[in-house]
């Protein structure tokens, strides 16, 4: 069994004295791991970088096996935000995130296509927060557990949508929502598809919204926590 493609690094994780086993995301087969020979020499090391972009070799005697990689350096997306930590933190909130959301081996197209979009706009700090906050509500909908933001649950307005139900994952107006504030998720306006303006507390309330759906509907279930990578990121962007 073989196959070739190109796929992001998402993890390192050493094997042995000079091994490592890496994640990677591919947009044909999705998240999969494999065993890389050789990753602590020089020429790998500076490329086996969460964020980095590899041309993939993956061989295997059956299906079912870890299998090996073959990488060769393609674009290096870590290496222009080594002096930003603030977008750096984003781009391992983005990969760790992926990592510990997407089962293995089942390809997500839209996903991958919306992370590659955020990863190389990862230098424009007015635009990546949204798109990071995207990606999530992005992996609630490929997952099963995506937000109703269509119409108000309780009246079937389409119009003015502010909160979201903790309960059903849909949407509320502000008319309906007024005698439950105190219950209800606030939704950040470019979440409604009016573009990536941002009003005070946008980022805050977001990444607060997607923390509630993921941890109750993808991460405690499997008895998993949200990655320490994206409370990083929280706080390099003072949320």
């Amino acid at each position: 069994m073989e196959w070739q493609t190109n796929g992001y690094v998402l993890a390192v994780r050493r094997h042995g004295e000079s091994s490592a086993i890496i994640d990677v995301f591919t947009r044909e087969h999705g998240r999969y791991c494999g065993l890389v020979r050789g990753a602590s020499g020089k020429r790998l090391r500076g490329i086996l970088q969460p964020g980095n972009l590899l041309h993939l070799h993956w061989r295997a005697r059956l299906s079912e096996h870890l299998g090996m990689f073959t990488v060769e350096g393609g674009s290096s997306l870590a290496a222009p935000l080594l002096d930003d930590p603030v977008a750096l933190s984003g781009l391992l909130a983005a990969c760790a995130i992926i990592n510990h959301t997407l089962p293995e081996r089942e390809a997500h197209e839209r996903l991958y296509d919306a992370f590659s979009f955020l990863l190389e706009e990862m230098q424009n700090l007015e635009v990546w927060p949204a798109l990071y906050i995207r990606l999530e509500v992005g992996i609630l909908d490929e997952l099963g557990y995506g937000l109703d933001l269509s119409k108000c649950a309780a009246t079937n307005e389409t119009e003015n949508l502010t909160h979201i139900s903790p309960r059903t994952g849909r949407a509320v107006c502000a008319s309906a929502a007024e005698p439950y504030l105190d219950k209800l998720l606030p939704l950040p306006q470019f979440l409604s598809g009016k573009g990536f303006d941002l009003e005070a507390d946008d980022l805050k309330n977001g990444l607060r919204l997607c923390a509630y759906f993921l941890e109750r509907r993808l991460l405690w279930p499997a008895n998993k926590q949200l990655p320490d990578a994206r409370e990083r990121m929280m706080d390099r962007l003072k949320i």
